[in-house]
């Protein structure tokens, strides 16, 4: 229900919900061919559910796309074929290990799979045709984000110069494209992780339920503590135990570490969030890790 105050102004998650909803709904209208970066994760899944209420009650007229590194968490997968089932929405699943078996990318046994997930995901969109991309990045996470326009033009080998950024006065976007380009588009940018669970909150809305604490096997390598799998074996030195756990961001799980918590309920993620001094991908994200500037590298490359 929209809240409003005694003035009758919409309350701050109202507005960003209605500046989320105008921005999609102005892809739609702009752009040939528009398509969902949809992970399965909860910024992801609060893109479905804006563009869920920016068309209602008519269906999501454009399709969502996820690169599967093949190091997904099951949970995850079970949530995101949820949702898919309940809007009817029409999947399409960009595959690493597909890619490379194709040759679109190489294994060298030295990059990681999310590494990997660029040149999956520039090939997707080629082969696909699509002329937008909507993804679920925030300022708030990472200071690579925090340069993000709410849209970013990509040039015809899918690279972003932060250096070309164009002008949004008065959230009038630029999206003209020369061919071959494309935009990614970024509605939730002004949201932040404790605006996404309040929201997550206030709609009820499903959500994987490693994001809630449970009891996980994990072990500690570079101050993250991992998931015990067949995918992330230990190395010397490393023990496995079982701890209380939940996760803050999610992705591939050979990189993605959990934090040590007691917050089984939303209030209580909230007032987890709500006094946190780093961001989830700070946290728990190890592909950020490689480099001060890994993410604006990679972002440079074509990763979102």
């Amino acid at each position: 229900m929209t809240q409003t105050h005694a003035d009758y102004q919409l309350s701050q998650l109202d507005q960003l919900e209605a500046e989320s909803i105008h921005i999609i709904r102005e892809v739609a209208a702009e752009f040939e061919k528009p398509v969902l970066m949809f992970s399965g994760g909860k910024d992801s899944i609060v893109m479905l559910r804006l563009a869920e209420k920016a068309f209602y009650p008519a269906k999501i007229p454009f399709p969502v796309l996820q690169v599967d590194t093949g190091y997904d968490f099951p949970e995850v997968l079970s949530c995101r074929d949820n949702w898919v089932d309940r809007t009817g929405v029409r999947l399409i699943i960009a595959s690493v290990e597909e890619a490379i078996a194709n040759g679109v990318v190489i294994d060298d046994g030295k990059t990681s799979r999310n590494r990997m997930q660029t040149g999956t995901l520039l090939n997707a969109l080629e082969e696909g045709g699509f002329t937008a991309a909507f993804g679920g990045g925030r300022r708030d996470e990472e200071k690579a984000r925090a340069k993000e326009r709410v849209y970013s033009h990509r040039d015809e080998f899918g690279q972003w110069d932060p250096k070309m950024q164009r002008p949004e006065l008065w959230s009038l976007y630029n999206g003209r494209l020369h061919a071959g380009e494309h935009m990614r588009i970024f509605p939730i940018s002004n949201w932040t992780e404790l605006d996404i669970w309040d929201y997550l909150g206030r709609e009820g809305i499903e959500i994987p339920s490693i994001y809630f604490s449970h009891q996980r096997r994990v072990f500690e390598r570079d101050g993250m503590l991992l998931s015990e799998s067949d995918f992330n074996p230990t190395k010397a030195g490393e023990t496995v135990e079982e701890r209380t756990v939940r996760f803050r961001t999610v992705g591939d799980l050979t990189l993605t570490g959990c934090v040590e918590s007691t917050a089984s309920t939303i209030p209580e993620i909230i007032d987890e969030v709500a006094i946190a001094r780093v961001t989830e991908r700070g946290a728990t994200r190890g592909d950020d890790r490689f480099s001060e500037a890994a993410m604006e590298d990679r972002k440079k490359e074509g990763y979102f």
